[in-house]
């Protein structure tokens, strides 16, 4: 299961909402506190990409575990404001993690594909979280979702207590929504998946290229690696 992309605000406006002032981003981010259910729909675009092509280097550092050698690299678009991701980060990776990652098979790679401006938010705070911190907040963040996703009310408050755990202060937590140069990158990777690779919901997975098409269980990744990985 996916969760659809929907209309996104412009980049006009996500500019007001982050560089205005820090109190205009939380206001603006408040109100996507109740932002309707995402809708579900199969996956979409190419069945495969070039790998040479999905592995360029940009000037947005991935979020990745496991070794840059690895035979096998998954990557993964995510929101963190999409159900479905929260379901596959807290019940499927874990599991991933331990069977591949941990003993060195695949190296796995999660993207931002933020379906509203809320999600963006988390995803630059989880950025501005600065490396070993970024891939932990990104797991608490999805673990508390239902607190500050789709809670009635001002979310600001509750991102703002997962990220004191993470040791922002006030000032850094503004900061960091106010980066217009990390907005700036959150949103063109977003609009390369969505015009390179055919990215149009969330969580969407390639494994060495190819698409995974089946709902995203560890019997469906072990279905694509297995044979890759017993590949010579």
């Amino acid at each position: 299961m996916t969760c659809l992309t929907y209309s996104v605000a412009t980049k006009t406006v996500q500019r007001r909402m982050f560089m205005a002032s820090a109190a205009m981003a939380v206001a603006f981010v408040a109100g996507f506190a109740s932002s309707p259910a995402l809708a579900q729909k199969k996956p979409s675009g190419p069945a495969e990409v070039p790998v040479e092509e999905l592995m360029k280097p940009t000037d947005l550092p991935d979020i990745a575990i496991g070794p840059a050698d690895a035979k096998v690299t998954v990557v993964e678009y995510a929101s963190m404001t999409c159900g479905h991701c929260a379901n596959f980060a807290t019940k499927v990776f874990p599991e991933i993690k331990t069977k591949y990652v941990d003993s060195g098979k695949i190296r796995f790679i999660m993207r931002e594909f933020p379906l509203d401006n809320l999600a963006a938010a988390a995803s630059m705070l989880s950025r501005c979280a600065g490396g070993d911190k970024s891939l932990p907040m990104i797991e608490t963040l999805y673990e508390k979702q239902a607190d500050w996703a789709f809670t009635n009310g001002n979310p600001v408050p509750k991102l703002f207590d997962i990220a004191k755990q993470a040791g922002f202060t006030q000032e850094s937590f503004d900061k960091c929504l106010t980066d217009q140069k990390l907005l700036d990158q959150v949103t063109a990777q977003r609009t390369r998946a969505s015009e390179t690779f055919g990215v149009a919901s969330t969580p969407t997975f390639f494994i060495n290229g190819k698409r995974l098409t089946e709902t995203p269980t560890l019997a469906a990744f072990d279905k694509v690696i297995e044979p890759l990985l017993a590949a010579q």
